[in-house]
């Protein structure tokens, strides 16, 4: 016993000690960890104070910004965050079978928040109403048998008779698309409601259709772009689907522009674009109810007569055998989008060996400016005997988003295929080395 109280003494702890040390230590990790998550908790909910909904009204006076819902097929989704309290979706009828199109939204307290679009009731041995898309501007044709379809044969004769008018070449009818505007003041909500599309071209010719889809975008800002599905086979698509914007003041709704894009999906390349239509709406008002509207499609990217203009300089190194490149600015640029927005340019440099590409290049996107400032230099290695047979090509792209990025204009500069301007410059440029030589040139149509 001696021995093991001598053992126990030379260590300098009893193993009670010890444990309770070991169990101090514990709390104080659990601590430190329990701290810390209560301090990230607090950060997080300090961050999101500021778009706190109290009952159906916003807290601060700040509004949020926009958030937009996508509804498809009748289904809502709404953010848990936006409202405290728990949203029910019940049935329209008095039972709602499996499948049944009819949904209404409403809130704790039963009031209506959104009624999507009602389908045709649907019945166990009754097919569903097919929706039907109203054209733009129609209106009721007379019936054949009445006295006005029935024309004299004098007048059959003067018809004849007459000389037949030149024809006069009208843009291409690329469809319409129908759509519904909506207003949600308690959740302060622009609902837009993209029914379908009609009469639509057919992009694949082998198989006389196409897989529409459509684009939306909120002008003038731009910064909100939603779809709809695709829908394959077919050139009068009924895509039925709704997309809800939060944030935005109902006095703000006249400043706002609609813009729809309608786009033809393709799996193997990029997707073919049909048309765009533009739907303002300081001449709608959705506060009484929703706005059925019909708007024509027309073509994209209307050609402009001015291109601008583009300042490069060029500089040739015979001892390195370096050409530098230096994409200065551009003035004048033109109005590529549809609304009249500014563009956001960016220029892509080519060179080419006769005509074989050998090198690309691009500089960054300028935003929102028809007079961008570049000042981005590109150094290429070119030996003085293939000098004579080097093209540049300088291309001024429209970055977008939405779509196909639009080429506003193009420049060519060498010996073989450049305009007057674009050859003299590269003339210049061959027979004074080591001189740096800037000069303005119009851009040409690609």
């Amino acid at each position: 016993m001696a021995d093991v109280t001598e053992l126990r003494t030379s260590y300098g702890m009893s193993p009670v000690l010890a444990g309770f040390a070991g169990a101090g230590v514990l709390v104080v990790l659990l601590l430190a960890a329990l701290a810390l998550w209560s301090f990230c908790q607090r950060r997080y909910l300090r961050a999101q104070g500021r778009y706190k909904l109290r009952g159906d009204r916003y807290g601060d006076a700040e509004d949020p910004p926009y958030k937009f819902i996508h509804m498809l097929k009748g289904i809502s989704i709404y953010p848990e965050s936006l409202s405290g309290s728990k949203r029910i979706v019940r049935g329209a009828g008095r039972t709602q079978r499996e499948g049944a199109p009819g949904m209404v939204l409403v809130d704790a307290d039963n009031n209506v928040l959104d009624v999507p679009l009602q389908g045709a009731r649907r019945g166990p041995e009754r097919a569903p109403a097919p929706l039907r898309l109203p054209d733009a501007g129609e209106s009721a044709s007379p019936s054949p048998s009445t006295p006005a379809s029935s024309a004299s044969s004098s007048e059959t004769e003067a018809a004849a008779s007459a000389p037949i008018p030149v024809p006069v070449s009208s843009p291409p009818d690329l469809g319409s698309i129908s759509l519904m505007v909506d207003y949600n003041f308690p959740k302060k909500a622009l609902v837009v409601t993209v029914v379908g599309a009609r009469g639509l071209p057919a992009m694949d010719e082998q198989g006389g259709s196409s897989d529409p889809y459509v684009k939306m975008t909120v002008l003038p800002e731009k910064k909100h772009r939603v779809k709809t599905r695709v829908l394959r086979k077919t050139l009068d698509p009924l895509f039925d689907e709704t997309f809800t914007f939060y944030g935005v003041a109902y006095g703000s709704l006249p400043e706002l522009t609609l813009h729809f894009l309608v786009l033809s999906f393709d799996r193997f390349a990029r997707d073919d674009v049909i048309g765009e239509a533009l739907v303002p709406l300081a001449g709608v008002d959705p506060g009484a109810g929703r706005v059925h509207l019909s708007r024509p499609i027309g073509k994209r990217n209307a050609q402009c007569e001015s291109r601008g203009e583009l300042l490069t300089s060029l500089s040739y190194q015979p001892v390195s055998h370096r050409l530098s490149v230096v994409v200065l600015k551009a003035r004048h640029l033109p109005k590529m989008d549809v609304a009249g927005l500014s563009a956001n340019p960016y220029v892509k440099v080519n060179v080419f060996y006769g005509r074989k590409r050998i090198a690309k290049k691009k500089t960054h996107v300028k935003k929102c400016t028809l007079n961008p400032v570049f000042n981005e230099s590109f150094i290429y290695d070119i030996p003085p005997e293939l000098l004579p047979d080097v093209s540049l090509e300088f291309l001024v792209v429209d970055f977008d988003r939405t779509a196909k990025n639009q080429v506003v204009g193009r420049l060519l500069l060498g010996s073989h295929g450049a305009p007057p301007s674009g050859a003299a410059h590269w003339r210049e440029v061959c027979h004074n080395p080591r001189r740096q030589i800037s000069k303005w040139h119009a851009l040409a149509e690609y």
